[in-house]
Order: structure tokens, then C-alpha cells, then sequence
């Protein structure tokens, strides 16, 4: 396993604006929209996990990238590591973010959401949304001049996933060839984890209930990708035949923003699913456990695993405002003024 300080070496080390996959990636992704994974080929997710690392282990080389660049982030939803994350890697980038508390007020509800993206586009260069409805954030991009980022739907959560697997190549060296586990509801996150595992060559299994299994379209088009970089996608109903030797084990809530009315009904469901000790134990030695955020605790996983030698939970929540630094470094052209505040 490669140490945090072996990859801090190899990445600062790293040429970045001379790097191929970067250049590529940021010349096909400026001024473009990320409301999923599947809008990323490969090598683009490989880039942004590059440039994330980078960013990560060289904050003052990017601290004009994004000069006088001003974000909006409409929320439907709540939020503690979305927000700050992306706000706060936004402004140590030289840019100012505008905060839109939308929970009492859906967007598409007071006025279209074509009109709000036609007004939103003349003022700030990149809009952020956090929704119920994935419908919204494709209306917004549909209808904006300027980058929609996905923060959230009900259907994925891309930047979640960008964090994830660029926390497992801190710890691996490379997501390429890992088992990774995912354990409990086929919700958003697990969706965007299997597009973000097949696109960079990791071998995904997915453990559900039945009845609560990933979208069967999210489902064909991660095997499609995996197939082209050589992994696999299972899905099974098992969750202790599913982490037989995992490197990483993943779960989240089973009762997500929105369904919170099916709680009495799911508890029981996923009660065999839960993430403790004993499941644990049948990954590998060395495999670590993985959590997106805000935990139940005791009910999807226990304050064993969670709090245990195990868990990298925060490093995921450190890492979202690294990957998203890199995100937004390639949608605004940022990576053209790092050289030219740097010299």
C-alpha cells in the first residue's frame, strides 16, 4: 500500500500543466456541465483525481486561479460538507461564492427554472445546485450559458464519488484493480460509486435488499464502461458474500433526504446490512471503510467501525474540497492563470 507521503511526493513532483491527461480534460471541460459521472470519460476522471491531488498538496499555487470568479449555490437540501467544502475551496482559489438557501423554496416553483438560469447566467460564471429532483439540475443546464455541477440529486452524487475514489488512491496508490464494496440502499451515491469505479478500473460489487437495487439503467452503463477498462460490476443480495476480500467497504444511509417516511418500514430490511465488526472481517486485512456522510450511527454502521482504525470517513470528507477544487479548476479555464500568478 502506498503511504499519504509517498503519493504527497509522487503528486507534487507531478508537471501539471504539462500533463497530458490535465491538458485534454481541460480543454474538453471548459465551459461544460458535470451533472454526472457518465458525462466524464475515463481519462477525464483519472485527470480531475490528478489534479486534485496536486491541488491538494500545492494550495498556493492556485490561490489566483480563480480570481474574481463568482459561484451561486442554490440548496434544496441540507447541507454541512457540500456547502463549506465547495465554498471554501472556492474562495482559497481567488473566486467569491453566493449561498442560495432554496429549502423552503424549490426551485422551479416561484418561476421556471429556465427563466432563474436565464437571469442566474448574466450574473456568476458557474452555478451549483443540490436537488431533489435530478430532472432540475438538467433543466439548469439545458437552459444556462454558464457550468451546472450536479452537488446532489436523488438520482446521483458525482462529487461525493470524485472524493471517494480520490481518497482510495491516497491509500492504494490506484483505484485500478481494488474490490470495492458498496453495502445497503442502490441510492444515489452507490450509482455515481459504480460509474466512478468503472471509468477508473475498479472492480465494484454492490450488496442490496431486494427490492432495492441500483437503476438498471445506472446499472448497464457502469458494465459498459467496466468492460472497456477491464472490471466488473456485480450486483448481489448477500452482503457477508459481498465483502469477501474487499479493499474497501462503503455504505450510507438507507433512508436518504426525501424518503424519510419509509423509515419504519426500511429499518428492519436493512438491519443485516449493517457495516460492523464481524462483516467487516471478512474483507481483507488491510481494507478500509468508507462512509459519505452524516452517519446514522449504530444502524448502517457501528460506532466500532465508524470510529475504528479502519475508518477513512474524513479523509473522504477532507478530499471533497480538493476534488471539487479540481473540478471547478477545469470547468472556469483556471488552470490557464496558475502559470501566469506563479511566475
Amino acid at each position: 500500500m502506498a503511504s499519504k507521503a509517498t503519493i504527497e511526493r509522487r503528486e507534487t513532483a507531478l508537471p501539471v500543466q504539462n500533463d497530458p491527461d490535465i491538458l485534454n480534460a481541460a480543454a474538453r471541460l471548459a465551459g461544460e456541465d458535470m451533472c454526472s459521472i457518465a458525462d466524464l470519460s475515463s481519462g477525464e476522471v483519472r485527470a480531475i483525481l490528478k489534479l486534485g491531488h496536486h491541488v491538494k498538496h500545492n494550495p498556493r499555487e492556485y490561490r489566483n486561479a480563480l480570481d474574481a470568479k463568482q459561484m451561486v449555490l442554490m440548496f434544496e437540501k441540507a447541507s454541512l460538507r457540500t456547502r463549506l467544502s465547495f465554498e471554501t475551496g472556492f474562495s482559497t482559489m481567488g473566486g467569491n461564492a453566493i449561498f442560495v438557501d432554496q429549502t423552503n423554496s424549490p426551485l422551479g416553483e416561484r418561476e421556471s427554472i429556465a427563466d432563474v438560469a436565464r437571469n442566474v447566467e448574466r450574473w456568476v460564471d458557474l452555478i451549483v445546485l443540490r436537488t431533489y429532483a435530478h430532472d432540475t439540475i438538467t433543466e439548469m443546464a439545458a437552459n444556462s450559458r454558464v457550468p451546472v455541477i450536479n452537488a446532489l440529486s436523488d438520482f446521483e452524487h458525482p462529487c461525493q464519488a470524485l472524493a471517494d475514489f480520490m481518497t482510495l488512491e491516497e491509500h492504494f496508490g490506484s483505484a485500478s484493480g481494488l474490490n470495492f464494496t458498496y453495502v445497503g440502499d442502490g441510492n444515489n451515491v452507490c450509482h455515481s460509486l459504480m460509474l466512478t469505479g468503472a471509468q477508473l478500473g475498479t472492480n465494484v460489487t454492490v450488496a442490496t435488499p431486494r427490492g432495492y437495487s441500483p437503476d438498471i439503467e445506472i446499472v448497464t452503463k457502469a458494465r459498459e464502461i467496466a468492460e472497456l477498462n477491464g472490471c466488473e460490476v456485480r450486483l448481489l443480495q448477500d452482503p457477508h458474500a459481498a465483502v469477501e476480500n474487499a479493499d474497501a467497504v462503503y455504505t450510507d444511509v438507507c433512508v436518504s433526504m426525501g424518503y424519510e417516511h419509509e423509515s419504519t418500514k426500511r429499518a428492519p430490511i436493512f438491519r443485516p446490512f449493517q457495516v460492523n465488526e464481524t462483516l467487516m472481517q471478512k474483507a481483507r486485512p488491510n481494507a478500509v471503510f468508507m462512509h459519505c456522510l452524516p452517519a446514522r450511527r449504530n444502524a448502517e454502521v457501528t460506532d466500532a467501525v465508524l470510529d475504528g482504525p479502519q475508518s477513512i470517513v474524513f479523509d473522504q470528507a477532507e478530499n471533497r474540497m480538493h476534488a471539487q477544487k479540481a473540478l471547478l479548476l477545469l470547468l472556469l479555464g483556471g488552470l490557464s492563470n496558475v502559470e501566469k500568478f506563479n511566475t
